[in-house]
């Protein structure tokens, strides 16, 4: 499973990584490996500063939706988690009831943990804004949550990540109705499928269609088999698009930013701008150091 939780931590991985080139130049000591490990370091610091800043805009950039005015499409979303009537999750370590959970655990291995069983759930909850309620399909989502617990048990360490029922959410991801005028519907393969039917009981549709009494359905009859059909099943789309649809936030299908927090808008906003400036600084040391061994 595709692990799109891990990309809360990439300006950590970047840092580290920035470290590590760090450490790199100096173990080799010449002009080469100082070139070579400042070149990487300022090349991954100005990527990190560049998706930083577009994080950062994106969020103050797009417009808080309403959920009873929204219209389809890519999206914003700020209001209170709920879940399902009668429908209350429980996180796996603790059994806490939650709307989403990811737990991790580990085990010690001389100085070092490894992980022995991890997992994130991906049932959907609501989002209430008090205009409405859209439903929230945690798929494919990056989520940030303040709700991190750890502990240890002998020689394993737990840790969840929970998002609460009553937690102040915002999300960014693509706002679509289902069911309802949005539904989509194939009528020949509804037709196809309802003929297939009909086919297995043959008593039926020789009392239903076989006008002549010959024992067989001719194409003349079948013909009229399908009319009958077709008119059932756009019965059946009719009512099914005038039923109310349901609105919901899920992942994106062009790969936008899909993400899920319970925290403000403007946090973050600003987490992703600081982290900017930091990576911007990294990025000119750098290049700065980088000139030094040019000289």
């Amino acid at each position: 499973m595709l692990e799109r939780f891990k990309e809360h931590y990439a300006n950590l991985l970047t840092s580290a990584a920035s470290l590590v080139l760090l450490g790199v130049g100096a173990h080799v000591g010449t002009r080469g490996g100082w070139q070579a490990s400042l070149g990487a370091m300022a090349l991954l610091s100005f990527i990190a500063w560049a998706g930083n800043l577009r994080r950062s805009r994106l969020i103050k950039d797009t417009p808080t939706s309403r959920v009873a005015s929204a219209a389809q499409g890519y999206l914003e979303l700020v209001g209170q988690g709920k879940a399902f009537a009668g429908q209350q999750l429980a996180s796996k370590s603790t059994g806490r009831p939650c709307l989403w959970c990811k737990y991790k655990v580990e085990r010690k291995n001389g100085d070092q943990w490894e992980v022995v069983e991890e997992g994130r759930t991906d049932d959907t909850f609501l989002l209430d804004d008090g205009s409405g309620e859209c439903v929230i399909d945690p798929d494919g989502a990056e989520i940030h949550t303040r709700h991190r617990n750890s502990w240890r048990q002998g020689e394993y360490r737990h840790t969840e990540w929970l998002l609460m029922p009553g937690d102040p959410l915002y999300a960014i991801g693509d706002f679509v109705s289902i069911g309802g005028a949005h539904t989509e519907l194939d009528l020949r393969k509804d037709v196809g499928h309802l003929l297939a039917e009909w086919k297995q009981d043959k008593s039926w549709l020789l009392s239903r269609f076989d006008r002549d009494k010959n024992g067989e359905i001719d194409p003349h009859e079948w013909e009229e088999a399908r009319k009958e059909a077709a008119k059932q099943i756009q019965a059946e789309h009719l009512e099914i698009r005038l039923r109310d649809s349901i609105p919901m936030l899920r992942q994106p299908k062009d790969g936008r930013l899909y993400l899920i927090a319970n925290t403000t808008e403007e946090a973050l906003a600003r987490k992703y701008f600081l982290w900017g400036i930091f990576h911007l600084t990294v990025f000119f040391g750098a290049i700065v150091s980088l000139a030094y061994w040019f000289m």
